[in-house]
């Protein structure tokens, strides 16, 4: 008796200190909601707009702002929902028209606050994810996670979505490493359906799954097959399934994925594609000093609308299937781990593997992408001091969102998370 009572104090302890550091994280994000916000807020407030607005069957097709909807269909029936309150606060925010650019106060409390109330989707799966770790461990974790400078900075004051979407992959990884397979497929069907930019780990969850959950002989691992098949294809039915009646798959598809922005961001991340671009332009230079003539593209290679790609001067041209193969040449090694030894608890390295993988070699990588890595990285860099230090390296990738923050009057914010940001990767080392 005195033991479980034990039990249910320690707990309880573990929860009331899980709660207070998220209140703490909160009342941070409180304090940034003024801070400075780049065109995303815009683009996430006409998407609510248009979500409210027009009709589901022309979603994809309304060109009313250049911010056209870009996201899978999960995204936008968020949009839409989260209209409905906008629409309370201050009508205006989904006129598609006449608010356009609008930035009033109540748009700009009520998006900022919209993003603090979805991470807690990342709480849960935080939480869910260390409930088998001893104290310590748990708490650093907690601490890399929900403290993130990163995140901090991309989604509370450049403004997304992130630490909600990050927060059903952790779900889907937390199930996986429970061995509850079926769920964890489940939530990552989900998360694509979201954002489809996070498929880039779907081989490897393609592979785990296929040889952890559908093993056990013919007739059992067909069954299992079949059963992951039915609930992932559920997913995306209830998604894609009223645009395919509609006939506006392919419209659909087009947006999600518009090649000809280039192979680079406008914030481009540091990967070998930028390396390969600054390689190139300085061979054309080099071959004009010795006066031959070298074409020069016109466009940008770090478009962010649609028609701002350019070709290369001298180097070969990289199209969307290079940069496809080069990301799946490089994951070969994990998916071949995978393959022959499918352990749950090396599920977490694995896609963390696999989107470092797109970020070197993706097409059109955006530098906050580096959280798709550096986020589940966390959850094992409490586990050796190689871990540690392998999460110190490669964590900073948060530096990459200060390139996000052009706002000269909160340089002294930019200092504090600096410095908050090597404290608490200091603390997983």
């Amino acid at each position: 008796m005195e033991d479980r009572c034990g039990n249910s104090n320690k707990g309880f302890k573990v929860l009331s200190d899980f709660v207070w550091l998220c209140l703490v994280a909160t009342c941070v994000k409180l304090l940034l909601v003024l801070s400075y916000h780049s065109t995303d807020f815009e683009v996430h407030r006409h998407w609510a707009a248009l979500t409210h607005s027009l009709p589901l069957q022309e979603w994809y097709f309304d060109e009313t702002s250049p911010w056209t909807l870009d996201y899978p269909p999960f995204f936008a029936y968020f949009e839409r929902f989260i209209s409905v309150f906008a629409n309370l606060v201050d009508p205006k925010i989904v006129q598609l028209r006449e608010g356009l650019n609008y930035d009033s106060l109540s748009a700009i409390y009520f998006q900022r606050i919209t993003v603090i109330v979805t991470d807690v989707c990342l709480f849960v799966a935080a939480y869910r994810l260390t409930k088998r770790l001893d104290y310590v461990r748990r708490y650093v974790v907690w601490v890399l996670i929900i403290g993130s400078p990163g995140l901090l900075i991309v989604d509370h004051i450049h403004f997304q979505y992130n630490g909600f979407l990050l927060g059903l992959l952790l779900l889907s990884l937390s199930f996986l490493e429970e061995g509850r397979d079926l769920e964890g497929g489940f939530f990552f069907a989900a998360l694509l359906c979201f954002k489809h930019l996070f498929a880039v780990a779907a081989p490897v969850y393609f592979v785990y799954l296929l040889r952890h959950y559908c093993r056990g002989g013919l007739v059992r691992g067909f069954t299992r097959l079949l059963a992951m098949g039915t609930v992932v294809a559920s997913v995306f039915t209830v998604a894609f399934g009223p645009f395919l009646y509609h006939g506006q798959i392919h419209q659909v598809i087009s947006r999600l994925f518009p090649f000809g922005r280039g192979l680079c961001h406008a914030y481009w991340a540091p990967n070998f594609w930028s390396l390969y671009i600054m390689f190139d332009k300085g061979i054309a230079f080099v071959i004009r000093k010795l006066g031959f003539n070298v074409p020069t593209p016109e466009a940008s290679f770090t478009g962010g609308l649609v028609g701002d790609a350019s070709p290369f001067s001298v180097l070969p041209q990289i199209t969307p299937l290079t940069t496809f193969i080069l990301v799946l040449l490089s994951m070969s090694p994990c998916l071949v781990k995978s393959w022959k030894h499918p352990h749950p608890k090396m599920i977490t390295r694995w896609v963390a593997y696999a989107y470092t993988c797109g970020f070197l070699f993706g097409w059109h990588v955006h530098e906050k992408a580096s959280l798709h890595f550096v986020i589940p990285l966390a959850l094992v860099a409490t586990d050796s001091v190689e871990d540690a230090k392998h999460y110190f390296i490669m964590s900073t990738g948060h530096k990459e969102a200060w390139k996000l923050q052009n706002c000269n009057r909160e340089k002294r914010l930019w200092y504090w998370i600096y410095w908050e940001d090597i404290f608490i990767r200091s603390v997983g080392c």
